[in-house]
C-alpha cells in the first residue's frame, strides 16, 4: 500500500520549529519590553543646561532647581513664564497629568480595556466635557492665553523629553494637551469636594424614614460639644466635653464614607513673635503617589507667586504672592439640588456617549440625560435622579479666581477674586503684609431650603433657587488682632440666618485648633509647624474613657489603659491600637456615628460583642500607610511611596490614615517668605529616576518644613540644577 504525505499538514519538525520560534520571539520581546521598563526607571527629564529651538518662547527662559527639584522659573513676560511652567510640569509628571485627564473625562478604557470601562460610563454621567468646553468659551482673553501657554508648553516636553516609565509599561503614547485639559484636571478636585447626590441618597432615605427627627438625629448639623465657629472668636468656644448636651449629643458624623477635611489657621501681627503675620494650611487629599500638588516658584514681570499646584493646571492654587498668603479648606456646604425625576423625560434631552475600549474592536454607547438646566445620574443604590448644578448650568473655572489671587495686592484683592469664585466651596484664610489676617468662605452655594438633606419631588423642578450672594457668607474682617481658623466645620455662630450645609464635617479638629491657638498669646512659625503634627484625638480619648469599664471586666489592664489614656494617637503607643480596634468592634466596619444614648456603661461586654486582642502592634505599626501608584492595582508595587508610620487618625490634626492624608504642610510667615516652608509626604517628582521621587519623606514623618526659597539670593543659594529654554 502506497503512503502519502499531505502537502497541507505540517510535519512534527516544522511544528517544532515554529514553536521555538514563537517562544524565541515571545522571550525576545518580554526581554526587549523588560529592559524598556529598567530604562524608563532609571531616566528622568533634563534638569540642567540649555534647551533650544523652543520657537513658542519670545525670549530665553530660566529653570533654577533646588536641593528638592522645585524649579523656579524666571521669566521676562507672562507667556514664556506660563510656558515653562507647562514645560517642567509635563517634564516631571506626565503620567499622573494624562491619568487625571482620562479619569474625569471618561477615557480610561482607552488605556486599560473593558477593566476600566465601568469606571468611564459613571463618570460621563457628568458632563464634564461638555461644562469645560463652556469653561473655555466664556474665560476671557489673558486666562485663555495663559492656558495656551501652559499647554504649549506641556506639549514640548512630551516632544523633547524621554516619555515616563508608565507609558513604557502601559504601551501607549500620550496625546497632545489642549488649554481644556487643563481645565478638565482642575475639575478633578471639583468633583472630589463636592457633596453629591451619593451623599444625599442616605440623607433622603433617613427622612423618608422618620421625617425631620430622625434626619437630624442621624446627620446633626454640628456636634454642640465641640463646636468650634471661627466667627465667634477664640473667647466665644466652649469648653468642650463634657458639656451639659451630652446626653443627646452625636459623637461622630461621619455617615458611610472617610472623614474629609483640611486644617487652616492664620493669626495678625499683634498675635505673633515675629511681627508679621502668620499662616498655616495643610489640605487632607487621597494620599497617592505622585502626590496631588506640585510646588513652583514663578517670577515675571509683575508676577511672583510660589506655593502648590495642582499638575496640569498653571499658576498657584495654595500658597503666597510677594503681598498675601492664603489657604484654604472645603466649605462642606449644599453644592447642588437633586429631584426625583418627572413621569417622562423629554427624548431629546437623551444623549449618546461613545466610548473606545482597548483590545475591542467595536465601540460601547451609553445614553444620558442632559437637559437645559439638570442632567441625570443613577446613584450607587440604583436610583435615577435629576441634579441641578450651578457648575453645569453656568460652567465657570475656579482656575480664573486662583490667577487673580496669584496677583492680589492685599486682602482686599483676594477678596474680590473670591467673590468671583465658582466653587468647590471653600474656607479661605488670607494674611497679607501689613500684618492682617482675614477669614472668607467663597463659592456658589445655591439658597435652597432642603440644604441637600433630601431628594425635591418632581414638582419642585419648576422652582428656582438662586444663589447665597458672596456678601451674605460667613467672614471675618481684616485685622491685626484676628486669629482664625477653619477645619471644614461649621464656620458661624449663633444667629447666622442661613444653614449653608446639610451636615458640616465634625468639629474636632476645628476645637482642637481653637484649644492650642487659646493655649499661647503669641504665636511663631514653630509653634504652628508644631501644631499641624498634633496627634490628640477628641473623639477616640471619649470613646476609651467610656469604653474602659466595660473593658475591664474582661481584662483589667486593658481597661486601666482605656482609663488613662491620654487620646494621642503616638507611634509607641499601643492603647492607640486598642482604641481603634475596639471602636470597629463598637460602631461597625465602618467608623459610624455612635449616639451617646449607646453608652458603652448600659450594657454589658457580651451584648458589645467586645474582645481584647491578646497582643497589640505600636500604633507605628498598625497605623502605617503606604502611598500606592495608580499602577499598584494592577499588581505594579515597584513604584509604590515610602511607606508612613502610624502617626496621628481621621479626627487628629497630623490627619493620616490608610489611603487619605495631609497632602501638604506649610507655615507662611508673611512678608519674611524665605521663613517657614512648605513639606510634601513624599517628592515633587513623577519619575523615581530623577532622585525626587520620595526625597521628603524623611522630613515629612519628621515634621520638618522644607523651606521654599522665594527671595533671589535665597533661590541662588539653594540651586542645584540651571536650565535654560530658549527659542
Amino acid at each position: 500500500m502506497r503512503e502519502t504525505t499531505s502537502t497541507s499538514t505540517p510535519s512534527a519538525r516544522t511544528v517544532a520549529r515554529l514553536a521555538a520560534a514563537i517562544v524565541l520571539v515571545t522571550l525576545a520581546v518580554a526581554a526587549f519590553f523588560a529592559l524598556n521598563v529598567a530604562l524608563g526607571v532609571r531616566t528622568h527629564a533634563q534638569f540642567a543646561g540649555t534647551i533650544s529651538g523652543l520657537k513658542l518662547l519670545r525670549a530665553p527662559v530660566s529653570i533654577l532647581r533646588d536641593d528638592r527639584g522645585v524649579p523656579h522659573i524666571v521669566a521676562r513676560n507672562e507667556h514664556d513664564l506660563f510656558f515653562a511652567q507647562g514645560y517642567v510640569e509635563g517634564s516631571d509628571r506626565l503620567f499622573q497629568m494624562d491619568l487625571l485627564r482620562r479619569f474625569v473625562k471618561g477615557e480610561l478604557a482607552e488605556v486599560f480595556g473593558n477593566a476600566a470601562l465601568a469606571s468611564d460610563e459613571k463618570e460621563r454621567a457628568v458632563p464634564v466635557r461638555a461644562m469645560v468646553d463652556a469653561q473655555w468659551r466664556g474665560l476671557d482673553v489673558r486666562s485663555k492665553s495663559i492656558l495656551g501657554a501652559f499647554s504649549d508648553g506641556v506639549n514640548a516636553a512630551i516632544d523633547r523629553e524621554p516619555l515616563p516609565v508608565e507609558f513604557r509599561i502601559l504601551a501607549y503614547r500620550p496625546s497632545p494637551w489642549s488649554p481644556e485639559d487643563s481645565l478638565a484636571v482642575s475639575m478633578a478636585t471639583v468633583l472630589d469636594l463636592t457633596d453629591d447626590w451619593n451623599d444625599v441618597a442616605p440623607r433622603d432615605s433617613a427622612y423618608r424614614r422618620g421625617g425631620l427627627r430622625a434626619l437630624e438625629s442621624e446627620y446633626p448639623l454640628t456636634d454642640p460639644c465641640y463646636d468650634a465657629p471661627v466667627t465667634a472668636g477664640l473667647a466665644g468656644i466652649g469648653p468642650g466635653a463634657p458639656c451639659n448636651l451630652r446626653a443627646g449629643v452625636v459623637r461622630e458624623m461621619a455617615a458611610a464614607g472617610v472623614p474629609v477635611g483640611s486644617n487652616e489657621w492664620a493669626a495678625g501681627a499683634h498675635r505673633s513673635v515675629t511681627g508679621h503675620a502668620l499662616l498655616a494650611n495643610d489640605p487632607h487629599l487621597r494620599l497617592r503617589m505622585p502626590g496631588v500638588w506640585y510646588l513652583a516658584d514663578l517670577h515675571a514681570p509683575g508676577l511672583h507667586v510660589a506655593g502648590a499646584t495642582f499638575p496640569g493646571a498653571p499658576g498657584i492654587v495654595l500658597g503666597h504672592n510677594e503681598r498675601i498668603a492664603w489657604g484654604a479648606t472645603d466649605g462642606t456646604v449644599a453644592s447642588l439640588s437633586v429631584f426625583a425625576p418627572p413621569a417622562a423625560l423629554d427624548p431629546k434631552d437623551w444623549q449618546s456617549e461613545t466610548f473606545r475600549v482597548r483590545f475591542h474592536r467595536s465601540l460601547v454607547t451609553q445614553r444620558y440625560y442632559r437637559g437645559p438646566t439638570e442632567f441625570g445620574v443613577t446613584t450607587t443604590g440604583g436610583r435615577f435622579v435629576l441634579v441641578r448644578w450651578n457648575a453645569y448650568e453656568h460652567p465657570a473655572s475656579p482656575g480664573k479666581a486662583f490667577l487673580d489671587l496669584d496677583r492680589a495686592g492685599s486682602i482686599e484683592a483676594a477678596t474680590a477674586a473670591l467673590a468671583a469664585f465658582p466653587g468647590p466651596t471653600n474656607n479661605f484664610v488670607i494674611a497679607d503684609s501689613t500684618g492682617r489676617a482675614a477669614y472668607a468662605l467663597a463659592g456658589e452655594i445655591p439658597n435652597d431650603p432642603v440644604w441637600a438633606r433630601w431628594f425635591h419631588p418632581a414638582a419642585d423642578l419648576g422652582k428656582r433657587f438662586g444663589s447665597v450672594p458672596f456678601a451674605r457668607l460667613p467672614k471675618v474682617l481684616p485685622s491685626r488682632d484676628a486669629v482664625v481658623w477653619t477645619a471644614n466645620n461649621k464656620t458661624y455662630a449663633r444667629g447666622y440666618p442661613l444653614r449653608l450645609s446639610p451636615q458640616f464635617a465634625p468639629p474636632y479638629r476645628a476645637y482642637r485648633i481653637a484649644q492650642l491657638l487659646r493655649a499661647r498669646a503669641r504665636y511663631d512659625v514653630t509653634y504652628f509647624a508644631q501644631m499641624q503634627m498634633d496627634v490628640l484625638s477628641l473623639p477616640e480619648r471619649e470613646l476609651a474613657h467610656e469604653i474602659a469599664p466595660a473593658v475591664g471586666t474582661l481584662d483589667p489592664a486593658a481597661g486601666n489603659a482605656l482609663a488613662t489614656w491620654n487620646g494621642e494617637m503616638t507611634g509607641a503607643s499601643t492603647t492607640a491600637t486598642l482604641a481603634q480596634v475596639l471602636r470597629t468592634q463598637v460602631t461597625g466596619k465602618q467608623k459610624r456615628r455612635m449616639p451617646v444614648e449607646l453608652a458603652i456603661a448600659r450594657h454589658s461586654p457580651a451584648a458589645l460583642h467586645v474582645v481584647v486582642p491578646p497582643a497589640l502592634e505600636p500604633w507605628s505599626t498598625a497605623g502605617a500607610v503606604t502611598p500606592q501608584h495608580a499602577l499598584s492595582s494592577l499588581g505594579i508595587d515597584f513604584l509604590d511611596g515610602t511607606r508612613l508610620p502610624g502617626f496621628g487618625d481621621e479626627y487628629t490634626l497630623h490627619v493620616q490614615y490608610d489611603g487619605y492624608s495631609q497632602s501638604f504642610r506649610a507655615v507662611w510667615d508673611v512678608g519674611n517668605w524665605d521663613a517657614g516652608g512648605i513639606t510634601l509626604p513624599q517628592g515633587e517628582s513623577g519619575e523615581p529616576g530623577s532622585g525626587h521621587y520620595t526625597d521628603q519623606a524623611g522630613a515629612w514623618v519628621q515634621g520638618r518644613l522644607w523651606p521654599l526659597p522665594f527671595s533671589d539670593a535665597a533661590v541662588a543659594r539653594t540651586t542645584v540644577d540651571r536650565m535654560t529654554l530658549t527659542p
